[in-house]
């Protein structure tokens, strides 16, 4: 007779809770690692953050995060309906609409032939493949049709928003509104957009910037200043919006006059470079008396006015009172 082996259940596998003590150490490790890189000077991946009060962003300020290229997005948006002279809640509910169409992201596809940031189709109307695929366009657009409905201002932003966009998702817009009015404060109002990671490694093009400025915000007021001659660093006052020479950089300076529509656009141009850092190949902007540094001071924006700015002079560090400057890595 053959031997009959004998059958044993199978012994249950022994608990490892030491290994997973490790595993969950290691993340700790990980993710402790990229918070310290995110908040140490220049580390860590960029990003960009929205603050609905610029004094209150480290305590209870409502915030909105967004990728560098989310926040170039929102700032243009914003800035084409700040240019456009048109109130906050006209920019509170395109930011709302791009926020549920797109996710703020230039998309070149979507529902049918749907394109772009509101996610506008050729065939309805809007515009060629390549306009409505333009940010600057797509959002003129978009305020075009917005002014248009009566009393826009006052009606419910899912109402205001399908009345333009015709989604058959028309309540979708209504959760984003929130989000989209820390957006616009940051942008328009007392807020801040603060932008960290690492300093732009290829040189800005003056030209670009330019011409992305002057598309948004037209030409009064704009001026472009080389290298060439004077003291390098040294800011004075010019007739129509000052004169900076900042070797090896290029400086680009708009003179804002009085008035809260001024305030607003210069405010606009001022976080819309910031915002377009990387992809513009900008060092440093100063607007107001403030400064913001590439890869510097957490990405935040700091007062940077000195005696001479407390005298109505302009300010050491590039700005003068009233004015927008935008300095390319070279």
């Amino acid at each position: 007779m053959g031997r009959v082996s004998e059958i044993r259940e199978p012994r249950p596998r022994r608990r490892r809770p030491l290994r997973v003590v490790v595993g969950l150490l290691v993340l700790l490790s990980v993710i402790g690692y990229f918070a310290v890189q995110r908040a140490s000077v220049g580390g860590g991946a960029p990003f960009c953050v929205a603050s609905a009060d610029a004094s209150g962003r480290d305590g209870d300020s409502e915030k909105y995060e967004m990728s560098p290229e989310q926040a170039a997005n929102a700032a243009t948006i914003a800035a084409v309906g700040i240019a456009k002279g048109l109130p906050d809640r006209a920019v509170t509910i395109a930011l709302a609409t791009a926020m549920q169409e797109s996710a703020l992201r230039n998309l070149d596809h979507g529902d049918r032939d749907s394109l772009g940031l509101f996610q506008q189709r050729p065939s309805m109307g809007w515009g060629t493949p390549e306009q409505i695929t333009d940010p600057v366009y797509s959002a003129a657009i978009f305020y075009d049709h917005l002014v248009d409905v009566p009393g826009y201002s006052r009606l419910p932003l899912t109402v205001a928003a399908q009345k333009v966009q015709r989604s058959g998702y028309p309540q979708a817009y209504a959760k984003h509104e929130p989000d989209a009015t820390v957006l616009t404060a940051a942008f328009a109002g007392g807020g801040v957009l603060d932008c960290g990671g690492p300093a732009p490694t290829e040189p800005g093009d003056p030209a670009k910037v330019r011409d992305g400025l002057v598309r948004i915000f037209g030409k009064d007021g704009m001026h472009t200043f080389g290298p060439e001659g004077g003291q390098g660093g040294q800011a004075s006052r010019n007739g129509g919006g000052g004169r900076v020479v900042q070797e090896p950089e290029v400086s680009m300076v708009e003179k804002k006059e009085a008035g809260e529509a001024a305030t607003r656009r210069s405010r606009a141009m001022a976080h819309w470079a910031v915002a377009n850092s990387r992809e513009m190949g900008i060092a440093r902007v100063s607007y107001d008396l403030r400064g913001w540094v590439a890869g510097k001071d957490r990405g935040r924006w700091q007062d940077k006015g000195g005696a001479g700015a407390k005298n109505g002079d302009a300010d050491p560090y590039g700005a003068a009172p009233g004015e927008v400057r935008i300095f390319l890595a070279r």
